[in-house]
């Protein structure tokens, strides 16, 4: 009899345990199960590539930065060699100062001639008051009057000249400014606060035009992408609220926007979502992190850490406790450096 009684206990016992067991089971769906008017899927975090190039054919100096770097906007990454350009900028100043020289022997002329013609003049004025007067002879006045538009016709040649002068000036000037321009587009400098992808030119090599020295990871503009059904991804608005999860800290989210939804439905990615659900259309939606988290977060943030995003199908829908819990919003004071290693991951 006691044995009985034991087995019977023991029988309870894992019926007790197992029902335990799936009421917590049961429990965490339902804690986890998404409320009416939001919706998810599962993406990675993304950034843009930025491609740091030469404008021209020119021999790499030395790089500055390795892969992997940290780099700023507006931070120096290479020098290429600009000996050539140099040469020509030489050749360029030295024809600016000839177009000045040229400007400042039409002015002095300009202002010899304007004496010479004033001259012309009065003598012209006095040849006739004395024609009239029967003091001076017709010769003697046609040789002035001929002498005054001589010397009118030499003024405006030397204006003419001065206005030669002074294009050439302004020629020369702008090709100075041009050659200074390839020199300092010689120096590549990081158009984006990024991370140093592939350093793809060595010391000595020799780039075409348009020939890439470096690839940047641009961290000013994060984002995961997502794929939903039709119904739900027609309803999104652009500038819903958002969340994203990675899979490497639950219990962590970040705020952020919808900014685009495709406005052509294709197939979902291999890489996204099961084989089942790869067979129906999908719509992609991008979820963009805000800057000044990005910037917060700078030296964590990592692209390709897979995760799901999550976003208000309705504008009054609330969002669950658990991805507001551990939220890491821009808005509010930025966590502690322990919480912000759990919540974005470093880039790559």
């Amino acid at each position: 009899m006691p044995k009985i009684l034991t087995n019977k206990w023991f029988i309870v016992g894992i019926v007790v345990l197992v029902a335990a067991i799936f009421g917590y089971q049961f429990w965490q769906s339902k804690q986890a199960a998404l409320p009416e008017g939001i919706a998810s899927g599962n993406g990675r975090v993304e950034a843009k590539l930025v491609d740091v190039s030469a404008k021209e054919p020119l021999r790499v100096k030395d790089i500055l930065v390795n892969e992997g770097d940290l780099v700023q906007r507006g931070q120096v990454l290479a020098h290429l060699d600009t000996v050539t350009i140099e040469a020509e900028l030489a050749g360029d100043k030295s024809a600016a100062l000839a177009a000045r020289e040229q400007l400042a022997a039409a002015k002095s002329a300009i202002v010899k001639r304007t004496s010479e013609v004033k001259l012309a003049r009065i003598e012209v004025d006095r040849s006739r008051k004395m024609l009239a007067e029967r003091a001076s002879s017709q010769r003697e006045f046609d040789v002035r009057t001929t002498a005054l538009a001589a010397s009118e016709a030499s003024l405006e040649q030397d204006q003419a000249r001065l206005q030669s002068a002074q294009q050439d000036i302004e020629t020369a000037e702008a090709k100075v400014a041009k050659t200074q321009s390839r020199i300092a587009d010689a120096t590549l400098t990081a158009p984006v606060q990024g991370r140093v992808l592939y350093r793809l030119a060595e010391p000595g090599e020799v780039l075409g035009p348009g020939g890439k020295a470096l690839t940047l990871v641009n961290l000013e503009d994060v984002y995961m992408e997502i794929f939903l059904p039709s119904a739900e991804a027609a309803a999104i608005k652009i500038g819903a609220d958002a969340r994203i999860t990675v899979d490497h800290a639950p219990g962590r989210s970040v705020a952020g926007k919808v900014s685009f939804v495709s406005p052509e439905a294709q197939f979902t990615p291999k890489q996204v979502e099961t084989k089942s659900e790869r067979e129906k259309l999908m719509f992609r939606v991008k979820i963009q992190l805000p800057n000044v988290l990005a910037t917060e977060y700078i030296e964590q943030i990592k692209t390709g850490v897979r995760g799901v995003g999550y976003v208000k199908v309705n504008d009054s829908a609330v969002w669950p406790d658990w991805l507001e819990k551990g939220l890491v919003n821009p808005a509010a004071t930025p966590a502690p450096a322990a919480a912000q290693n759990e919540s974005v991951p470093a880039a790559r």
